[in-house]
C-alpha cells in the first residue's frame, strides 16, 4: 500500500432503503446512492473521475451523463461474484493510490428481489458448460446446493453442529433489531424457529440463507490528501487483497474444499496492512449463508480451521463479543447488497457515527471480506484515518 498522503481513504458513503420492492428501476437506484455518497464526502457528483460499478448491473456510462462527470479517467469491472465489491475496492484503491484519478466510486444496485432472483443470476456464473452437463442435470442448480457439501463436510470432519449455524441466525436477527433499515427489524427469530425451519439445501435451513434484496450502495474512495475537502472523517484502507481457489470454476472436484479465495487473500492484506487478526475490533463477513462465517472466520486467521463452530457458540461475534460480525445484520438479516452495505456500515462504525444503539465501543480497525462464485475471496482491512 503507498505511505503518507497517498494512502486510499472511503470519504463518502451512501444507501438506498433496502425493500423487497424498491418500485423503481436500477439506473435510478444507483444515482441514488452515488449522489449521497458524493454529499457525504462533501464534493459535488462532477468530481468523480473513477467508476467501479458492479457486473452485469449499471455501467459507469449509464451515470456518468446525470452526475455530470466531465473527464472519467478510470473505469474496471471486478467479475468475482460476491467478493466483486471488495474486489472492486481494491481496484478503486489502486487506481487512487497511483494518480489514476481522484474519486473513484465502487457501487452496485440491483433489484434481487423483484426482478433478478438467484435462479436467473446463477446462469451468468462460472463453469456453466461444467454445470450445464453434470450439476443441472442432477438437480443441483443454486448456489445453496453448492455451498451445503463444504458445510455437511465441516460437520463430518470437525463436528460442527446445527446449533452453531442457528446461533449466526440468531446474532445476525439480533444485530438487525438495531437496525431500523434491515429488512428483518421488528421480526425476531428463536432457536426453535430456526430449527423448525423448512429445509433448503441440506444442512440448510430457511434461515440458514441470505435474503433477496432491491436497493443500491456507493462508496467513494479518494486519497488521504483530499480528506481536507470531506465534511467526514476518512477511513483509511490499510490492506486489501483478492485471492481466487485452485479450481476457481468448480467446488464437488477441489481436492480441499475449506480452501478458497480468501485463504489466499488474508494473509496478503494482513502482511500489507502490518496487522494480525487479533488487532481488529469487528469484522463484516460475507454471509450468504450461515456456514460461510464460519468458514471465512476460519480461512481468514481468527480461529484454527475446524474450531469456528466453537467460536460461535462460545460468544465471540455477538455484540459485545471479541469480534463482534455484521453489526447491522449482514445479508441474513439487513438485505443482501453483495457485502456493499457491509462496507457502508463498517465505515459509520469506524467513524463512530453508527445510529440506533448499535456503536461498537472503541471501534479503531474493522476486517472486511468477500465471497463470490465458486469461493472467489476478499479481504480488506480499515482503520480510522
Amino acid at each position: 500500500m503507498a505511505s503518507g498522503a497517498g494512502r486510499a481513504c472511503v470519504v463518502g458513503i451512501g444507501q438506498t432503503e433496502l425493500s423487497r420492492n424498491s418500485g423503481r428501476g436500477i439506473t435510478r437506484l444507483a444515482l441514488e446512492a452515488l449522489f449521497a455518497a458524493a454529499d457525504d464526502a462533501g464534493i459535488t457528483p462532477s468530481m468523480i473521475d473513477g467508476f467501479v460499478p458492479y457486473p452485469d448491473s449499471v455501467t459507469a456510462e449509464d451515470v456518468i451523463p446525470v452526475l455530470g462527470s466531465a473527464d472519467v479517467r478510470f473505469t474496471a469491472v471486478s467479475h468475482m461474484g460476491g467478493a466483486s465489491s471488495l474486489a472492486g475496492l481494491r481496484l478503486a484503491t489502486l487506481a487512487v493510490e497511483s494518480g489514476q484519478a481522484d474519486y473513484v466510486a465502487v457501487f452496485v444496485a440491483r433489484n434481487g428481489s423483484s426482478a433478478t432472483r438467484i435462479d436467473q443470476r446463477v446462469r451468468r456464473l462460472t463453469g456453466q458448460a461444467y454445470r450445464r452437463e453434470l450439476e443441472y442435470p442432477h438437480g443441483m442448480n443454486t448456489p445453496a446446493q453448492w455451498y451445503a457439501l463444504a458445510c455437511r463436510r465441516h460437520m463430518h470432519e470437525f463436528g460442527t453442529t446445527r446449533e452453531a449455524l442457528g446461533t449466526i441466525a440468531l446474532i445476525m436477527r439480533e444485530n438487525a433489531q438495531r437496525n431500523p433499515g434491515a429488512q428483518m427489524y421488528g421480526r425476531k427469530l428463536t432457536m426453535d424457529d430456526y430449527l423448525s425451519a423448512p429445509v433448503i439445501a441440506d444442512p440448510y435451513l430457511k434461515y440458514d440463507c441470505c435474503l433477496e434484496t432491491d436497493g443500491a450502495a456507493a462508496v467513494i474512495v479518494a486519497r488521504e490528501d483530499r480528506l481536507a475537502d470531506s465534511r467526514v472523517p476518512g477511513v483509511r484502507i490499510e490492506g486489501i487483497a483478492e485471492g481466487h481457489p485452485d479450481s476457481a470454476d468448480d467446488i464437488a472436484g477441489r481436492w480441499d474444499i475449506f480452501n478458497t479465495g480468501l485463504t489466499k487473500a488474508a494473509p496478503r492484506a494482513f502482511g500489507q496492512a502490518g496487522l494480525t487478526p487479533a488487532d481488529v475490533d469487528l469484522a463484516y463477513i460475507y454471509d450468504c449463508f450461515t456456514f460461510e462465517v464460519i468458514q471465512q472466520l476460519e480461512e481468514a486467521g481468527f480461529c484454527g480451521r475446524g474450531e469456528g463452530g466453537d467460536f460461535v457458540l462460545d460468544g465471540n461475534i455477538a455484540a459485545g463479543g471479541s469480534l463482534p460480525v455484521n453489526t447491522h445484520g449482514g445479508l441474513l438479516s439487513e438485505g443482501h447488497l453483495t457485502g456493499m452495505n457491509h462496507l457502508v456500515e463498517c465505515v459509520r462504525q469506524l467513524r463512530h457515527q453508527a445510529p440506533d444503539g448499535r456503536q461498537a465501543a472503541d471501534a479503531r480497525v474493522a476486517a472486511l471480506t468477500g465471497w463470490g462464485d465458486m469461493g472467489d475471496g476478499a479481504l480488506a482491512l480499515l482503520a480510522k484515518a
